[in-house]
């Protein structure tokens, strides 16, 4: 999931129409001033809203998740209303803020991969892996009956 929110959100190493940009070519080369401004805000939206479906999907979203922590005093679970709500708020973008951080190490650590490279990744080596993982997963989900 982390490398397909990678590619959708077209950061590096995925960043192939940036890529084309530099060498004259892309769609984002058409643009300059606000509307050029626009694409890369639209890029970190699309990596924001990556990050808070990865938090609510896979981190627990709202819950907080510390199960070897007690504090009496101060059970988040049994509050409500706005304080509720707010603390819920708060733990999801912090989740979603830190899972923020994977995407942009990456992009500060790996290098960009050429058309071949990128191609010869999907389909010698995820496209196996995630055909590996269905295999797996509907053989433990029919012999689990």
């Amino acid at each position: 999931f982390v490398i397909s929110s990678l590619a959708e959100c077209e950061r590096l190493p995925f960043d192939l129409p940036e890529a084309e940009e530099e060498l004259v070519a892309g769609y984002q080369t058409e643009y300059s001033g606000i509307k050029f401004g626009l694409f890369y805000v639209a890029s970190y939206l699309n990596l924001l809203v990556s990050s808070l479906f990865v938090t609510v999907l896979y981190l627990g979203g709202w819950n907080l998740s510390l199960p070897y922590i007690f504090l009496p005093h101060f059970e988040i679970y049994e509050v409500g209303g706005v304080f509720g709500m707010t603390i819920g708020i708060f733990i999801t973008l912090a989740k979603a803020y830190l899972f923020l951080f994977i995407p942009i190490t990456t992009r500060w650590t790996l290098p960009r991969m050429r058309m071949d490279q990128l191609l010869n990744l999907g389909w010698k080596f995820l496209l196996p892996i995630s055909l590996g993982n269905l295999l797996l997963t509907t053989s433990f989900q029919l012999f689990s009956l």
